[in-house]
């Protein structure tokens, strides 16, 4: 019996979870049920990595989170949560203990930064007029359009806020590249994925939107992703569950209720045996 880890899908700045759609459709196609797309506040990192966590609590067994854009921070610090198997980056931040979006933005500042504009109320935009140059290229007018008409606006405060304890040290992980990105530098996108020592990176001819230009090619990387973590049962006396490297089960996922402390090199697996052999 196996059974593939649910689907946690979680957007970035100047959208929200609906920039999933065609992305979930796919998804969806190739069997992957029960899917959650959490709607940030983006009102600060640590209030969007705890809304991301309470959805991934609510599920029972392990999770895949998958990040676009800014919600590759948000996953990196979210991740640590004990049923999160792993982490999926479409074009987004994977940032380190210490580091913020907006530090390793400025690294390589993309093109689309001289687009952005701040409110009177501290809330930072893409100008409408510039929406789809900067944040969607490889998009119809009409869908960049209603993506410029109905982004979803972060504090500008939010940017400067550091990870704490990056999940991807400790979890496995799987990046896409979008080469032609004008809001997260290419450059900057193969330095972070290339740290990450990713079990597999993909580039894609595509800009920033990539979820929604290419949503085929982004939903087979994460469909790859979730099979590859499938939790995986045995006959064998007591029932022993494999689990990918450094995962507990959800408190509501079982018996299995032994967990490890120690930090083992991603990719390995640990063997769960029954509470009572704890």
């Amino acid at each position: 019996m196996a059974a593939l880890p649910t689907i946690i899908l979680v957007h970035g700045f100047w959208g929200g979870a609906a920039h999933w759609a065609k992305a979930i459709v796919e998804l969806d196609r190739l069997g992957h049920k029960g899917m959650r797309a959490v709607e940030l506040p983006l009102t600060s990192l640590a209030g969007d990595a705890a809304r991301t966590r309470q959805i991934a609590a609510q599920v029972e067994g392990p999770v895949l989170l998958v990040g676009h854009s800014y919600g590759g921070a948000v996953i990196t610090e979210a991740g640590t949560a004990p049923n999160v198997a792993g982490l999926v980056y479409i074009a987004a931040f994977a940032p380190d203990a210490g580091e913020s979006p907006g530090a390793l933005t400025q690294q390589h500042p993309p093109a689309g930064a001289a687009n952005l504009a701040p409110d009177g109320d501290g809330y930072l935009w893409v100008k409408p007029d510039k929406f789809h140059e900067s944040f969607c290229q490889d998009l119809g007018a009409d869908e960049a359009l209603v993506m410029a008409v109905t982004q979803k606006a972060p504090l500008a405060s939010t940017f400067g806020e550091a990870i704490s304890d990056p999940a991807w040290r400790v979890k496995p992980s799987w990046y896409q590249i979008s080469s032609e990105d004008r809001m997260i530098d290419p450059a900057n996108q193969k330095a972070m994925s290339d740290r990450l020592g990713a079990r597999k990176i993909i580039t894609l001819d595509a800009g920033h939107a990539s979820l929604a230009s290419r949503p085929a090619e982004v939903a087979a990387l994460i469909d790859e992703a979730a099979r590859s973590l499938e939790l995986t049962r045995t006959a064998a006396k007591g029932s022993i569950e494999r689990w990918p490297d450094n995962i507990q089960p959800s408190p509501n996922s079982g018996p299995f209720t032994c967990a490890s402390t120690a930090r083992r090199r991603r990719g390995r697996s640990i063997m769960w045996g029954p509470a009572s052999s704890c």
